[in-house]
């Protein structure tokens, strides 16, 4: 046992310089000396994938596809785990995609998320040791003999403490840096000089896609960040009830050993079980999925860049488990900002600030001429609202695109990648568990309640944006805003009202405040029709008892100088003395 952890605990320094993070140069200087190993590797590459090739095309010309459609699949799996864990990780997030790999393909590409071949237990229980400093039976009063999963990073154990909590151990895959450094400089070579060839204008980005790609690799193989990841996730859904985040056990908890509260649950990579599940709603479980996959993105700016199905349960009461937080990012306050104003652009079917929102994000350059550009948009996203996931989904996007992609110069920014991965992922449950979900409408309602609740002054000034055009306020979008709000029957439409009223009577909604007089009053005519639709809209909602209460909710802190400000002209008479 000694000898196996003494090469274990060295796995890690097989590399001639000290790594803790992603550095490509680094990476490169140490390649570019020892070019047989990179040789070596991608001619491993490159005949693993002309030997599948040659079989396909060979299937083709004796008219074998359909009979050898299932042993082709398995041989993709095959390839995809002997290369390793970077293209594992390729594979993954394929998995999740079945509008883009054929029925028999994706089978096979599913066992990738947790079914790979995992290393011997005793070289596990050497790393557990000599991470933790204390024998396994005496940490763990039981953990079973063999791992519970095996995926492309580690695998995992099913324990109890001494204790008595049931757990989770994840140890990683010894020697795993030296594979991950030789696979990511590969690929970065590849990058380089691929890039004019492939589509979607990556152009230069492509390298940086990697590099993106390979910082959160490295952060992923640190199990103490994985930790902390996990504790601010679920700080950040501290008040949502339909999500669980286990618990962390930093006691027994290192870079490569993590020990964490078990989940009892459905594994969502496992949707033919799932649907037949009596107690789980599977239109409940997308529901929450692309909810929480909003929030993360539009809210915490904190998200979840490897949400495969292999990652998210469904438990029993309804709730909604994530697990394995190696892979997060984080996105800035601009970013985010620029995120909620296409959505925004979008429900209001703006597609001149939509390409400008694009500026913003980086797909298209700032020294770009937008106008020629602005009706290919509405092309492409004119009929986005109302589409089933089936129909409308990224890949239909990217279809539509693709071919403006040449015409236009549009990019895919290097930080988008990951948040382009997390979206993927809901799109591909939701295809996997109905196809004919409308996850557009999932969305609207969420982005809706967010703006007509105003939280933020970012968040008012973007409600005042959805309801003014060209100085006008748009009567027809508020009812549109309320009635798409309105569409999740969660909504409350009281608690809006009330900070409404707050904002009406504050300084800062005082623009608000005219325009909507103004509006009442436009073309010297009292507006009562739009009123009265409005009113037929929420009636139901205002119900006197609970009406009154949100009006002294209201007014609890509206003082005399509030009044003021709504009333000039008493302004000036309570304040100024008689002449």
């Amino acid at each position: 046992m000694s000898v196996i952890r003494q090469q274990t605990v060295s796995s890690a320094q097989t590399l001639d310089f000290p790594l803790q993070r992603y550095d490509a140069a680094a990476i490169a200087r140490y390649y570019r000396s020892r070019p047989w190993e990179i040789i070596g590797r991608a001619l491993t590459i490159i005949f693993s994938f002309l030997n599948f090739l040659a079989g396909i095309q060979w299937d083709k010309w004796r008219h074998q596809e359909e009979a050898n459609k299932f042993k082709r699949a398995s041989q993709l799996r095959q390839i995809l785990t002997r290369l390793g864990p970077t293209f594992i990780k390729v594979g993954q997030a394929l998995s999740t995609r079945p509008d883009l790999i054929r029925p028999d393909f994706l089978e096979e590409l599913i066992k990738l998320q947790d079914q790979l071949p995992p290393f011997p237990t005793e070289t596990a229980f050497a790393i557990i040791e000599a991470e933790l400093g204390q024998p396994v039976h005496q940490i763990y009063r039981d953990i079973s003999p063999e791992p519970v999963a095996a995926a492309s990073l580690g695998q995992v154990y099913h324990a109890y403490l001494a204790t008595g909590e049931e757990v989770a151990v994840k140890v990683q895959r010894p020697n795993l840096l030296p594979v991950l450094t030789r696979d990511l400089f590969l690929m970065r070579w590849a990058a380089s000089w691929l890039a004019p060839w492939l589509p979607l204008n990556l152009g230069h980005d492509l390298t940086l896609i990697v590099d993106e790609f390979g910082t959160k690799l490295f952060e992923e193989v640190d199990y103490l960040n994985e930790g902390r990841n996990a504790e601010r996730f679920a700080e950040n859904f501290r008040e949502t009830a339909c999500v669980k985040v286990p618990a962390i056990y930093w006691r027994y908890a290192s870079q490569h050993v993590l020990t964490l509260e078990w989940i009892h649950g459905f594994k969502l990579a496992g949707t033919e079980c799932l649907k037949r599940a009596d107690t789980i709603d599977t239109d409940a479980v997308i529901r929450i999925g692309v909810t929480t996959g909003l929030q993360q993105l539009l809210e915490f700016g904190f998200f979840h860049a490897d949400p495969h199905p292999g990652n998210l349960f469904a438990l029993e009461d309804g709730r909604m488990a994530y697990i394995d937080f190696g892979m997060m990012d984080q996105l800035d306050e601009e970013t985010k900002e620029a995120l909620v104003d296409s959505v925004v652009h979008l429900i209001n079917r703006d597609y001149v600030e939509l390409a400008k929102d694009f500026v913003k994000l980086g797909f298209l350059t700032p020294d770009v001429d937008i106008m020629p550009i602005v009706p290919a948009l509405e092309s492409v996203l004119g009929d986005v609202m109302g589409e089933s996931v089936g129909n409308f989904n990224f890949k239909t996007i990217t279809d539509r695109f693709s071919d403006l992609m040449y015409e236009y110069p549009f990019r895919v920014p290097a930080k988008f990648a990951l948040i382009i991965r997390s979206l993927v992922t809901q799109e591909g449950l939701a295809l996997s568990l109905n196809p004919d979900f409308k996850i557009v409408e999932i969305a609207y309602p969420y982005v809706a309640q967010r703006l007509l609740k105003g939280e933020s002054p970012a968040l008012r000034r973007r409600l005042v944006e959805v309801l003014f055009k060209d100085g006008r306020f748009c009567w027809d979008r508020l009812e549109n805003l309320i009635a798409i709000a309105q569409s999740d029957q969660s909504f409350d439409l009281l608690p809006t009202a009330q900070l409404g009223l707050q904002y009406l009577m504050s300084e800062e909604g005082q623009f608000l405040r005219r325009q909507l007089l103004l509006a009442l009053t436009e073309d010297d005519r009292l507006h009562t029709e739009q009123v009265q639709r409005l009113w037929r809209l929420v009636k139901d909602d205002l119900q006197p008892a609970r009406l009154w209460d949100v009006a002294v909710g209201a007014l609890t802190e509206f003082s005399l100088e509030s009044a003021a400000s709504l009333f000039p002209p008493v302004a000036a008479l309570t304040t100024s003395p008689r002449d």
